[in-house]
This record gives structure tokens, sequence and C-alpha cells, in this order.
């Protein structure tokens, strides 16, 4: 399951957000632990597996889930270092910075003014400051250490943590660093937070939607953003979303088309995760379920059956695979087999978004 943390100042609409993510109505407000958050899953929205489950009729329909965790927000001006003891921040696969653009002269804003990009800025130098933190701290025990024994190992580390020291003393999040193979697995322990991608949630005003949301992110300031490192950005007004939310399909949908939107907020965000993160969803059917499950892009079969269950992963014999344009055209699996287009592949088979999958395997 792909899991992140929704993280911003006071009074940015995060608790709002979170509740339209989540269909949560009832958000603790206050009173948070430093190593608890409020968690919520979020049903991924897929027109996909509403067709699917329309042919199959099975007895169940399970989409894919993304889950989101919300804590109280940090004090702007060193505040985030109280994040990297919290659970589901360490845990997230990313990160979700709130960002205030909404006007309402009844909801103070801490800094005293709207500005978000002073605000997206000022966290990430948050984040920032708490990885040096951590970052210095290991480096003094690994010191420490190598004066009592050479170690090539942590002196592998050391050098990896002196670059990451660096960028972080110039200011640059973690996630800028072209780090890969083994130098990335000796981060991951860390779980820095500027080193995990961000999505900014520019959170707008119902009177900026009639500019367009399509340019709501240049408009804030936020365009450079986007083009840095493991970085996107999306727009949404999170309170009229929240309310839209609530209202029959039918309903929302003509609300949405009124203010001129092509889909939700849920929607673009989980859109925008799955993008920033390199997710994809595969489906399994039959009778009893149809279900989707995301996956990271490059995933192997074996490795994408172990996702149902360790057993499939283990027994693997064979996938068959048909796409999920073909099996909708024709209607069948078994009209897919006449055509030609089930395919047997085996545990090194790189699975593909939209792929209907059975695994054959033996226990």
């Amino acid at each position: 399951m792909l899991r992140a943390a929704l993280i911003g100042f006071g009074s940015t609409g995060k608790t709002t957000l979170f509740q339209l993510m989540t269909s949560s109505r009832d958000v603790p407000r206050g009173g948070h632990g430093k190593s608890d958050a409020t968690i919520g899953v979020s049903k991924v929205p897929d027109a996909r597996l509403d067709r699917l489950t329309a042919m199959y009729n099975p007895r169940k329909r399970v989409p894919a889930t993304v889950e989101f965790g919300d804590i109280a927000a940090p004090a702007q001006g060193g505040g985030a270092s109280a994040l990297v003891d919290v659970v589901a921040y360490k845990n997230a696969d990313a990160l979700v910075h709130v960002v205030r653009a909404f006007r309402d002269p009844t909801i103070a804003h801490p800094p005293g003014s709207i500005d978000p990009a002073r605000d997206a800025r000022a966290m990430e130098d948050e984040l920032i400051l708490a990885d040096l933190g951590v970052a210095e701290r290991r480096l003094e025990r690994l010191e420490r250490d190598l004066k009592k024994a050479r170690s090539p190992e942590l002196e592998r580390e050391r050098d990896v943590l002196t670059l990451c020291r660096a960028a972080l003393e110039e200011g640059r999040p973690l996630r800028a660093l072209d780090l890969a193979g083994e130098d990335l697995k000796r981060l991951r322990g860390f779980q820095f937070l500027s080193a995990k991608p961000l999505l900014l949630v520019l959170n707008l005003d119902e009177a900026d939607l009639a500019g367009g949301i399509e340019g709501a992110i240049e408009r804030a300031g936020l365009g450079a953003f986007p083009s840095q490192a493991s970085t996107a950005a999306v727009a949404i007004c999170a309170k009229i979303e929240l309310e839209i939310a609530q209202l029959e399909p039918a309903d929302a949908a003509a609300f949405l088309a009124d203010l001129g939107l092509r889909d939700s907020g849920l929607d673009r965000v989980i859109r925008a995760s799955y993008d920033l993160l390199g997710y994809l969803s595969f489906f399994t059917v039959g009778e009893d379920e149809c279900r989707a499950w995301s996956i990271p892009r490059g995933t192997t079969a074996q490795v994408a059956a172990g996702e149902i269950h360790s057993d499939i992963a283990r027994g693997f014999i064979r996938a068959e695979v048909v796409g999920y344009e073909p099996l909708v055209a024709r209607g069948t699996m078994a009209a897919c087999r006449e055509h030609g287009e089930v395919r047997l592949e085996g545990k090194e088979y790189v699975v593909q978004d939209g792929d209907v999958i059975n695994f054959r395997f033996a226990t």
C-alpha cells in the first residue's frame, strides 16, 4: 500500500484535505502526541475497476488504497524536527505538503499573510534542518566508532552522510541528490524527510477556481517547484471539494462541471501521487472478487504476486496476463484466449499498468 504523510503549517486546510482524501468526518483536532498520528485510508478511484466489476458482477469489489497520516501542524521556524520521530512520517513513501492560498479573515494564518511560495520554501527549510540534525548526530557516532576500529562499510556510510550534510548545509533537499544502489540503501534506515518525494497541494479559495485550476500553480508563484527532483504540485479547493464529496454522484458531477473541473480533488491528488512515485495498478478478477493492486513501476510478476499473498510468490509458476483494453473489448477471458491475447509470463515479467493477471502457483 502506498503511504503518504500530510504536512503543513497551521491554518492551511490540512485537516480538511485529510477528511476529503479519507472520507473521515470526525478527525480529532489537537491532542496529537509526538509519536502518534491520525491515520486514514483513501480508496483509489479507477474507472477500469468499475468496468471490470460490471463485467464480472463479483461478490466483492476492492479498490486500491492509499494510507494518509496526519499530525498536528509544526510551528513555523524549527517545528519540523518534531516530525522526525513520528512513525507515520518515517514510514511514508511521500510527503504531501498542504500550502494555503485561500483567503479567510476569520482564520488567521501564522505568518500574517498569504504567500504560498514563501510557505513552501519555509517547510522545505524545516525538513532540511531536521535532516541536518539527524545526519550530524550519526556522523559524530561514526567518527567515534572509526577511531576504535577501521571498517570499510562504516567509512562508506560516513562518506555518503558527509555528502548529504554538505547538501543540507547548502539548503538543498536530499531528494535532489543523485544517489543510487548501495549508497541509497545506506540512507533508507535514516528515513530522511527531505529525501522523500514531495507533493505540494495548493489549497485554493473558491473564487480562484474561476481563473482555471490548470494555471493556479503558476499564479501562486509555485511554478518552479514541480521542475525539481521528485517534486510535483496540484491545486484543489479542499473546502468546496469536501462539500461536493458529500453529494450524490450525479449531483457531485454536475457541481464539478459548474466549477469547470473535469475531475475531483481526490482524483487529482491520487493521480499526482501515483505519477510522483511511479506507481501503477494491475487487476485480479473473478466471480468472488474484482480487485485493484498498487505497485511501483518496474515490479516483476513474482513480486506482484507477493502483494496478494506470500504463498503465491513462493510457489509462483506462471502468470496469465491480458491487457485491460483487450479484455473489455472481447468481453471474456475465454474470448481473449481464442484470439491469442492471453500470455503466459514468467517470474521476471515486468507488470504493466492495466494488466489483468491470474497467478498460477503451487503450495
